[in-house]
């Protein structure tokens, strides 16, 4: 299948059948969103991958009990950093200029100035916008399983105070964003499986400047 016939395959599995994924495939999904562009290329995020069943319970009953986190092969948890500091920002640096192997006065003068930027920030604006790196990779995620025929289920519907605590994402700097149950959808009871999917034309999307 072609990007676009998968794209349109792909839909939000409201349920799913328990099937277990190919452990390649999930490397693959996790390898997209390793290489996916983040803002000055800090990946400020991690991704917590779960599959034991007593943790999915855990979350389903904060996650308004929705059938597809038990029901999954891997629950995918995007967490972002909590705030941006000295440490991670250094180490993304230094990480540049070892597989670089170069330490260029330009790049040293971009660290300077994203951490002049960054640190003066309050820990809550910062965490917004570590989030909104995470959805990029949440994005390829996405059509990266529709790429392996793999159902995904895009849920903000949960409630992060209570999945972090779960976790204890707090010991590592992190607060959840996004969850991603990937998986195999249930047909038989999945009331959305057959629809048709419903998206504005192109021409109430785009707007075209020449």
């Amino acid at each position: 299948m072609k990007l676009i016939d998968k794209l349109n395959w792909r839909y939000a599995a409201k349920a799913m059948n328990g099937e277990k994924v190919p452990q390649e495939k999930i490397d693959n999904i996790i390898e997209a969103v390793r290489l996916a562009p983040t803002s000055s290329g800090l990946q400020p995020f991690e991704i917590i991958v779960i599959t034991n069943q007593q943790i999915k319970e855990a979350i389903k009953t904060v996650a308004w009990n929705q059938s597809v986190i038990t029901d999954c092969s891997h629950l995918l948890i995007f967490a972002a950093w909590d705030t941006y500091t000295l440490e991670r920002i250094n180490k993304m640096f230094d990480l540049t200029n070892e597989i670089r192997n170069t330490k260029k006065e330009n790049s040293e003068n971009y660290r300077q100035k994203l951490l002049n930027a960054y640190l003066q920030k309050d820990t809550n604006e910062n965490f917004v916008h570590a989030s909104k790196q995470v959805y990029i990779a949440f994005g390829i995620a996405i059509v990266a399983a529709a790429i392996e025929q793999v159902d995904t289920t895009p849920i903000e519907g949960f409630d992060p105070a209570a999945v972090d605590k779960i976790l204890e994402l707090h010991k590592k700097g992190l607060k959840s964003v996004v969850l991603l149950p990937i998986g195999y959808r249930n047909a038989d009871k999945d009331w959305l499986v057959n629809l048709p999917k419903v998206r504005k034309s192109k021409e109430d999307l785009v707007t075209l400047i020449e």
